[in-house]
C-alpha cells in the first residue's frame, strides 16, 4: 500500500483524494493538477502511437486480431457519426474516434488498485498521486470547455456571424423585438448547459466510481487488524465484483461524452 492510513477509513479517503500540484498547501479549481495532466497526456500519446502503427502495417487481406479491433472500433465510431450528423465527418469523424478512446482509456485507470500509482510513485518522492483524470472535475471541465470552443465555431461556421447572431435573438420565441431579450436569455442557458452538463456527468460517475473502490480497499487495510481473513476476502469479492460492473460504466460513459458531442456540433451545423 502507497499509505496505510492512521486516522481510519476517513483519513485514508481522504488522503487518497488530494491531487498532486506544484504547491501541495493551495487547492481549488484553478489549482493545476499534474497528476491527471500527466496520465491524460501519457494516455493520449499510447492511444495516438497505438492506432498510427495499426494504420501503418494495415493490410487488404486478412486483417490481424489487432488490425481488427482497431477497424471495430472506428467502424462503431463512424456509424455513431452518420447516424447523427449528414455533413462533412473528415474532421468530426476522427474528433469522436479521439473523443471515445481517450474518455475509455482515461476511465479504465479507475481498474487499476487504488493504491498501486501512489505507490510507485511515492518510491520516488511523489505522493498524492490520482491516476483517474476523469475523475478530476478541471480536467472533465477542461474537455467540455473544448467541445464548447467547437460548437460555438461550427455555429458562426455553419451560419456566418450576421446569421448566427441573428439565431440567438430571435430563435425559439420569434423575430417580435419584445423577445429578443428572452430568446437571447434562453439561447445562453442552453449553450452554457452544454459544457455543463457534459462535465459533471462524466465527473460525476467517475468521481463515485473511485470512491467505492476506495471503500472496498479500505477493507483490506481494516482486515489484518479488525476482523481478518473474513474481511479481507469480502474485500476481494466487492473488489472484483465492482470492477466488472464497472468496466460497464466507463464504457458507457465514454459512449455517452462521444454522442453528445457529436449531437452538440451537429447542432450548431443545424438552422432553426
Amino acid at each position: 500500500m502507497a499509505s496505510e492510513p492512521t486516522g481510519g477509513l476517513t483519513e485514508y479517503i481522504q488522503h487518497h483524494l488530494k491531487h498532486l500540484t506544484p504547491h501541495t498547501s493551495e487547492g481549488g479549481f484553478w489549482a493545476v493538477h499534474v497528476d491527471s495532466v500527466t496520465v491524460s497526456l501519457v494516455l493520449g500519446v499510447l492511444f495516438c502511437l497505438w492506432f498510427w502503427l495499426k494504420a501503418r502495417k494495415a493490410t487488404a487481406g486478412v486483417p490481424g486480431k489487432g488490425q481488427a479491433f482497431v477497424e471495430i472500433v472506428l467502424e462503431f465510431v463512424d456509424g455513431q457519426v452518420k447516424d447523427v450528423f449528414h455533413g462533412d465527418r473528415r474532421v468530426l469523424g476522427p474528433l469522436a474516434l479521439t473523443v471515445f478512446v481517450w474518455v475509455f482509456l482515461m476511465n479504465a485507470m479507475d481498474l487499476l488498485p487504488v493504491d498501486l500509482l501512489p505507490w510507485i510513485t511515492e518510491k520516488f518522492g511523489i505522493g498524492h498521486f490520482r491516476a483517474v483524470p476523469t475523475a478530476d472535475i478541471n480536467m472533465t471541465f477542461a474537455m467540455s470547455l473544448t467541445v464548447f470552443a467547437l460548437i460555438i465555431f461550427y455555429s458562426f461556421k455553419a451560419k456566418g456571424a450576421g446569421g448566427y447572431m441573428h439565431e440567438l435573438f430571435t430563435a425559439p420565441f420569434g423575430k417580435h423585438p419584445l423577445l429578443w431579450i428572452p430568446n437571447f436569455a434562453l439561447n445562453l442557458v442552453e449553450l452554457a448547459s452544454k459544457p455543463v452538463s457534459l462535465a459533471m456527468r462524466l465527473f460525476g460517475n467517475m468521481y463515485a466510481g473511485e470512491l467505492v473502490f476506495m471503500l472496498i480497499a479500505g477493507l483490506f487495510s481494516a482486515g489484518a487488524g479488525l476482523a481478518g481473513w473474513a474481511l479481507y476476502g469480502a474485500g476481494i469479492i466487492g473488489y472484483t465484483v465492482w470492477g466488472i460492473f464497472h468496466i460497464l460504466i466507463i464504457s458507457i460513459q465514454a459512449f455517452i461524452f462521444m454522442v453528445l458531442t457529436i449531437v452538440y456540433i451537429s447542432m450548431a451545423h443545424d438552422h432553426h
